[in-house]
């Protein structure tokens, strides 16, 4: 029996969750499916400059599934950005933080922006 996916810490949900070629249609065939958990490594390791290590400290999940994760969402950028693909950002395994907890601080961005609230995992 496969162990159950533990929720990743996710600091905010990103303030735009569409992206691509403005003339495209929104359709099934034309876009890219990125979760919010594969958003916020991107995040934390392209933008923060967090190693894998840090970034699995702040998500509360294993280094291992970091790397994964973002091997993926790596991917699934790629994809939207050579074949002029639409990125829509939406759902995944993740609990919002609290701006409170252990791992918030560094690389937070309750830190500076106060959208934040907790939430338990979808």
């Amino acid at each position: 029996m496969a162990r159950p996916m533990k929720c990743r810490n996710v600091c905010c949900l990103p303030e735009n969750n569409r992206f691509g070629p403005l003339d495209l249609p929104a359709n099934a065939e034309n876009h890219v499916n990125m979760t919010v958990d594969e958003y916020e490594t991107i995040r934390l390791i392209d933008l923060e400059g967090f190693t894998q290590e840090e970034c699995a400290k702040q998500m509360n999940i294993a280094r291992s599934t970091v790397q994964g994760i973002y091997g993926d969402a790596r991917k699934k950028l790629a994809k939207s950005l050579v074949n002029g693909m639409v990125l829509h950002i939406e759902g995944g395994e993740y609990r919002l933080c609290n701006g409170l907890g252990n791992g918030c601080g560094h690389g937070c961005l309750k830190q500076r922006r106060k959208k934040c609230m907790n939430t338990s995992c979808k």
